[in-house]
């Protein structure tokens, strides 16, 4: 807006040194840029869907008694949040080195943040754009979340998965105790990622499932052993193997 009063003869706006609009006549080619008001108090002109370069500054020029004389404005163009390239899911193994990267755009310069979403709380892990964690553990897996924030708008949120594999590793692995004639299930537990392969041993025989009066099932991370009539000849030393691609782990189970 630009008010003016009955001595003014003469108006004008201009962007930078680009006249925008003398009296009613359009000079801009720019449809976004209209004339709101040309009257002998106030002359006025509206920009519609404003953009980042329309950012700078403006001038209401007039003329008076032949001096012309001119006020500034300057216009500054918010823009909210947005960030608009962030890395994909990946998956890596444990000892790997990971770079994720989250870039975003905004007036004024979003702040951006990474923080991993575990189960421990939701820690700050990053205060930039990049977040890099040099030898990765089994423990910072999960979800990470990267916002970019300024004064604008809501913060625009993002996350990407991490997951680390690591080779198997016997949790739970305990000795048990059956009567002859009876029900006997020996437990064998292994983390890893991927999800592990059991296979059970006696001595240096390997089980299979129904042979030997015996079932195995095995599900996500854990595999049973189960004798449904346990004689003399079932009691011993077992050899529960988990197996997965980065490696395998066996443990000892006697009944």
């Amino acid at each position: 807006r630009c008010t003016v009063d009955d001595r003014v003869t003469r108006v004008a706006w201009l962007n930078r040194s680009t006249i925008l609009y003398a009296g009613n006549d359009k000079w801009s080619i720019d449809n976004r840029v209209v004339i709101l008001s040309n009257t002998k108090t106030q002359y006025s002109i509206k920009i519609h869907n404003v953009d980042v370069y329309d950012e700078g500054p403006y001038t209401c020029s007039v003329q008076t008694d032949n001096h012309p004389k001119t006020s500034r404005v300057h216009l500054i163009v918010q823009v909210p949040p947005q960030i608009v390239n962030i890395s994909s899911d990946i998956t890596v193994n444990e000892g790997s080195s990971v770079t994720l990267m989250c870039l975003a755009f905004g007036r004024p310069e979003p702040t951006v943040t990474w923080r991993h979403l575990s189960g421990k709380g939701q820690g700050f892990v990053s205060e930039d754009e990049y977040l890099e964690i040099t030898g990765i553990t089994r423990e910072q897996s999960g979800e990470y979340e990267c916002s970019a924030v300024n004064d604008v708008a809501v913060p625009d949120v993002r996350k990407v998965k991490v997951t680390v594999n690591y080779p198997p590793y016997i949790s739970n692995a305990k000795n048990t105790g059956a009567s002859v004639g009876q029900k006997g299930i020996l437990q064998c537990e292994a983390s890893a990622v991927p999800v592990a392969e059991f296979q059970w041993f006696k001595e240096d025989t390997r089980l299979a499932n129904g042979l030997e009066g015996v079932r195995i099932e095995s599900k996500g991370r854990l595999s049973t052993l189960t004798f449904f009539n346990v004689s003399e000849k079932d009691y011993g030393n077992y050899t529960c193997v988990a197996t997965n691609k980065l490696g395998n782990t066996n443990a000892s189970i006697i009944l």
